[in-house]
């Protein structure tokens, strides 16, 4: 039995060792931003010019130069003016200025900009109410970037300023990874579809649902298979099906009772196996696996121990298999609200809130039915980190907490 952390990397180390190259494609995405959305970058963006492009004024106000003005109440000239789009083509000579918006481009001969607060206009000139100092108030071409610098990476995940800096390059199209196709797959006669009535002693495929929404905002496609009962032959079907994407994960089956069965048809196909236990609560009994040259995950069947064991295990083989290198989990620290005692020598995951009554993080543990309450990770935004090394906690003790994805 591994602990999470090793579990994690033995992911990683495997996932990188033996996957194949990651296949592309091009998007177009001026007219639709969406379709690249979060899509990982597989080329990089360069800039097609300087950034900016020009000495571009950060304020309204006026350009002039700053030796004309070294101390209060100097009055110049005024020139002309230049706005975002439309430069002044003139010269600032001594003793002169331009009006400027901001955006727009400082003149020749201007190496500063006074804000119009601390200035008035008497007729054609313009007074200044304080001294003015040399580089004040605009950006100089190329402090952004400059042509044919990398301004957004290949194996970035395009979010929202990402794609604007593409825009900004004149990049309407990119070239990105194409997202792994995952497989997933129920198992369990108690388990039966979302929208079918079940017995008085089963449950709805919501772990299909789940993992589907925890892969898309991973980056990967999901592929839902349904269910499968626990009979060895149409779980064996299944599983071939599902070996026919880029990874498989099974839900449910994977403990040691009579009729989990997951490991048994997985070695009928020839898997090897890396790990079948990490030392969390809940989620312990996780399997990683390797099969039909495919990495496979078997995550345990009660809805909590499925959402936790996919952060911590499959997330990262998603981001690997989509160009991206894996984020290491965004642990936070907070304030822990009240005093915790476990028992069981085991790292715990628990569905928690976290607030900030004071202006720091706040996390209070919700109260929960165990690994199948679905009901207290909605009530909660985060899952409270309680590490196997140190099962007592007070109140007042800063803790780790994992944000649950999509939350924060």
């Amino acid at each position: 039995m591994l602990s999470y952390e090793s579990a994690r990397a033995k992911v990683i180390e495997i996932i990188r060792a033996r996957m194949g190259r990651v296949q592309t494609e091009e998007l177009r995405f001026a007219e639709d931003p969406s379709v690249a959305l979060g899509r990982v970058l597989a080329e990089n963006i360069s800039a097609d010019r300087n950034y900016p492009p020009f000495n571009r004024s950060t304020r309204d106000g006026f350009a002039l130069r700053s030796s004309d003005a070294a101390h209060p109440g100097v009055k110049l000239r005024l020139i002309g003016e230049s706005r975002a789009g439309v430069a002044f083509g003139g010269i600032v000579e001594p003793g002169t200025c331009v009006q400027i918006m901001t955006g727009a481009a400082v003149p020749r001969g201007a190496d500063t900009v006074v804000m119009q607060e601390f200035t008035r206009i008497e007729g054609d000139f313009v007074v200044l109410q304080n001294a003015a100092h040399t580089g004040r108030n605009f950006v100089l071409a190329g402090s952004e970037s400059r042509v044919g610098e990398v301004v957004v990476g290949r194996g970035e995940r395009l979010g929202y300023p990402e794609l604007a800096m593409a825009a900004q390059v004149g990049r309407g199209r990119v070239v990105v990874s194409r997202r792994p196709r995952i497989a997933i797959l129920s198992t369990g006669d108690e388990v039966v579809g979302i929208e079918q009535p079940p017995g008085p002693f089963q449950i709805r495929n919501s772990n299909s649902v789940s993992l589907a929404a925890q892969i898309a905002m991973a980056g990967g496609e999901p592929v839902m298979l349904g269910s499968a009962p626990d009979e060895i032959g149409q779980l064996r079907a299944l599983i071939e099906r599902g070996v026919e994407a880029d990874m498989l994960v099974l839900t449910g089956g994977v403990s040691v009772g009579k009729y989990d069965l997951v490991e048994q048809v997985l070695r009928e196909f020839g898997a090897e196996f890396f790990f079948d236990a990490i030392a969390i609560r809940p989620g312990k009994p996780a399997v990683f696996g390797w099969c039909h040259d495919k990495p496979t995950f078997g995550l345990p069947g009660n809805p909590v121990s499925t959402m936790v064991t996919f952060e911590l295990l499959v997330v990262p083989a998603i981001e690997l298999m989509s160009g991206h290198k894996p984020d290491p989990l965004p642990f936070y620290r907070a304030k822990l609200v009240h005093p915790i005692e476990l028992k069981a020598t085991l790292t715990h995951f628990l569905p928690a809130r976290v607030t900030w009554p004071n202006g720091e993080p706040s996390v209070a543990l919700l109260p929960w039915e165990g690994s199948g309450d679905v009901g207290a990770v909605v009530r909660g935004n985060c899952y409270l980190v309680v590490h196997e090394s140190n099962l007592r906690l007070a109140a007042g003790d800063w803790v780790d907490v994992l944000p649950r994805r999509g939350i924060f």
